[in-house]
Formats: C-alpha cells, structure tokens, sequence
C-alpha cells in the first residue's frame, strides 16, 4: 500500500515537473491561426519584449501573450527583437514567429535614385516615401550636409544614384548618409585609377565633369568619347558650351526650351560665357560617368553633334563638325 502511494506522488511530481514544459512545448510547435495572409505586423524602434508580445496579441496573430513571453524568457532571446516591419505567412509556429523577430527578417522597402537628376529632384522623391522617418525635414541643404559631417557646402554631386534598401521607418537621414559615403568610396576608386595628364586638379572637378558628361550621353557607350571631348577642350582652353550646364544656371527659370538669349547671359554655370568647369556639379552622374571622366577615350574630338536616337557625331576640326551639323541638324547633304 506504501509503495503504491509513492508511486503515486511521485507520477504527480512528474507530472508537476513536465506538465509546464509540455504546456509550452504544445503553445511553441502549435501553427498559429493567422488573421489575414500574409499578416503585416510592425515592431517600433525601443520596443520591449512585453509590449511586442502584447501587440502580437492584439493584432490577433498570437492566441495569448504569456506563453510567447515566458517562451523568449527560456530561450535567453528577451530584449533581442528587432525593429521594423515584417510579413508574416502561414505555416508559422509562436517558435518561428520568435525566431524571425529575433533574426530582424524585416520587410525591405526600396528607394531608386536616378543617374543624372538633380539633388533636389533626389531630395524631393526621399521626402515623399512614406516608409521613411523624415528627419531632414525642414532642413536647408546645408543643414543636411552638416549633419552628415560633409566638407562641401553644396549638395549636387555628392550622393550616388542607385537602388537603396530599408527598413521601413528608418531614417532619410541614415539613406542621404549611405549615398553620401557610396559617392565618396565610387570617386575616391576611380581618382586612384585615373589615366595620366588630365585636366583635374581634384577629385571635386572630375566629379564636375563626371555629372556634365551624364547630362550630355544620350547612348551609354558614348560616354567615353564624351569625356574626351570636354577634356580635349579643357586642356587648350576652349570653352565647353555644354547645354545642361547653361539649364542647370537657370534652374527654376527654364521652362524646357534654351533659347539664344540663355546661352548668351552670363551666369556660373554657363560654359558658354565662361571658361573652364562650372563651379559645382550638375547632376548625380553614376559609376560609368566617374569612369569615363577618369578614363576618357584616347581621340581628338572637340566636337560632337546629335544625329537622332541619343547618338552623336565626332569631330576633330570645325570644318569637319559644321559638315555634321548641316548634314544632321539642317538635312543637308
């Protein structure tokens, strides 16, 4: 008789001992009955393990809080969870929905920043994400640039064009500084493999150039003989006249037609009036702009003129370019 009563106490020992952990075994390996597929469910910046647990409950993607805390809590993951936005699908387990939390396998949000627009047209298209947190807003351009710890004192030029990645609700600020630092490492590469003897005395002014010759190719695999051209020009002298210089100078004014007066009203910006590169850059050029700028074709064109479809002519004299223009810009023959 004792010993069955031993027996018996020791059973609802066991059962004490494994009874929590079968509980939380069966709530950890139980697929969860999503509310909507997928589920989109957000975790704030400075989120506690709790609150996030309480969201979860509130949002209808965990049955009940506790367990999913008391689960974080044994696994030593507590304070781990990860901020940002997540898409959540089925079959998902309260074990797998930790793990993802913990690992941050957020949903990533993408901004396209474009070869050869303008610093405001990039600021205009970051202030308008709504997936962003706009911390710049309000800023002045030199504010911004301020906060990022630039040298320069003027924005266009600096920040690389390409397809950035984020979190959702992560700083603008965080996105202006990443192109900021891709533009430095891009210009400082390619200033190290630069050809001899060009006409630069920083990497600043063949990122002058750089932004000139994104605005001026029409056909990519131009972009070479483009840059030659402006460096010929530059090494004796003569003046770029280069349209999207002379537009960029007259910034809000141009209306899309450059007229005859536009190109001979002196401004910094018009390489027509004026000699050399104008004082900033021009555009956001992209890396085969930096490229062709450091690594310019071996020609001697001084000239080039549009024959249709983004092509050019290129010419080494002005007799031979004047035989080009009437022949492409007249219809001559």
């Amino acid at each position: 008789m004792a010993s069955r009563t031993t027996m018996r106490g020791l059973f609802l020992w066991v059962l004490l001992l494994l009874g929590p952990a079968v509980w939380l075994a069966l709530f950890a390996f139980r697929p969860l009955d999503l509310p909507a597929e997928p589920v989109e469910f957000a975790v704030q910046p400075g989120s506690s393990t709790r609150a996030v647990a309480r969201e979860l409950e509130a949002a209808a993607i965990l049955p009940r809080q506790f367990e999913f805390v008391v689960l974080t809590i044994l696994l030593n993951k507590t304070g781990r969870i990860k901020a940002g936005q997540y898409s959540l699908e089925s079959p998902l387990t309260p074990l797998g929905l930790l793990d993802k939390l913990t690992r941050g396998d957020t949903v990533m949000r993408k901004l396209t920043v474009v070869e050869g627009w303008s610093f405001r047209q990039m600021r205009e298209a970051v202030e308008q994400s709504p997936d962003l947190r706009h911390e710049t807003a309000g800023l002045s351009d030199q504010d911004l640039l301020a906060k990022l710890g630039a040298m320069e004192r003027h924005p266009e030029g600096l920040f690389f064009p390409d397809t950035y990645y984020f979190d959702i609700g992560s700083s603008d600020l965080a996105l202006y500084r990443r192109a900021y630092h891709a533009m430095q490492e891009r210009l400082a590469r390619a200033w190290e493999s630069r050809a001899e003897g060009l006409p630069y005395k920083s990497p600043y002014e063949a990122l002058i150039m750089a932004s000139i010759i994104e605005k001026e190719t029409g056909v990519p695999e131009e972009r070479p003989q483009i840059a030659a051209v402006f460096v010929n020009r530059l090494k004796l002298g003569m003046r770029l006249q280069t349209d999207p210089t002379v537009i960029y100078g007259l910034g809000e004014r141009f209306d899309g037609n450059l007229r005859k007066v536009d190109l001979i009203t002196d401004t910094p910006y018009n390489t027509y009036t004026r000699a050399g590169l104008p004082p900033t850059p021009i555009a956001l050029p992209g890396e085969a702009a930096l490229r062709a700028a450091l690594k310019p074709d071996a020609s001697r064109a001084l000239y080039f003129v549009a024959m249709g479809e983004g092509r050019h002519y290129f010419s080494a004299t002005l007799e031979e370019h004047n035989r080009a223009v009437n022949r492409y810009q007249r219809g001559g023959r």
